[in-house]
Formats: C-alpha cells, sequence, structure tokens
C-alpha cells in the first residue's frame, strides 16, 4: 500500500516530509524503544511509537523506514520536524492510540 493512501485513510497528519508519501508501505512495527525499533524495524516499514524527539528521526533514518506515526497526540517539536524534512523522513501525528492506529492498518493489510 502506498504511504498517500494510509494517511488519507487514517486521516493523519503530515508534520514532515510531504514530498516522501509516494512510498510502498512494505510492513508495519510497534514500538516505543528506540534500541527495539533499530533492531525490528526493516526498510520500508511504518513506525508506530509515543515518541517524538530528534532521535526518531535518526532511527527513522537509519532504517529507511517509509514514515514515522507519533501516537496519542503527542507534540512534535519544531526542531524534530525540521530534521525529519532535512532527512527526508515522513512524520505523522495521530490523535489515535498505538494500538488503534495498529489495528487500522492490519485492517488495510498492511502487515
Amino acid at each position: 500500500m502506498i504511504l498517500k493512501e494510509i494517511i488519507e485513510a487514517l486521516d493523519l497528519r503530515v508534520a514532515a516530509g510531504a514530498v516522501h508519501t509516494d512510498v510502498e508501505v512494505t510492513g508495519g512495527y510497534t514500538a516505543d524503544l528506540l534500541s527495539c525499533a533499530m533492531a525490528g524495524a526493516a526498510a520500508g516499514n511504518l513506525w508506530i511509537t509515543l515518541q517524538s524527539h530528534l532521535n526518531v528521526v535518526a532511527v527513522a533514518s537509519l532504517n529507511e523506514l517509509a514514515g514515522v506515526i507519533v501516537t496519542e497526540g503527542r507534540p512534535i517539536s519544531a526542531e524534530t520536524a525540521g530534521k525529519a524534512e532535512e532527512e527526508g523522513v515522513v512524520l505523522l501525528h495521530t490523535p489515535l492510540t498505538s494500538y488503534q492506529v495498529a489495528g487500522r492498518l492490519w485492517a488495510l493489510g498492511v502487515r
């Protein structure tokens, strides 16, 4: 599924990387520990997390993720959004919980 389609289906807000939303999402990964995401998220995955600080951008870039969804309405600082733009990382946010986002992605066929 294309990331742009997921953004529309889940009514996600784009905080950074809007020009990079035409990518194929190969799967999903949910974790709040950066070390878990570094070890478990694969290239092309969409990472669901509560974390919204600069290191999230570093992990997403390192793992070549399709994007990051920050859940539960957690604020994303201008500094983090700016770094995501600089690195070409798609940074999304939603008021939904991580559980709700994962369930909705599963229903859309993202495995």
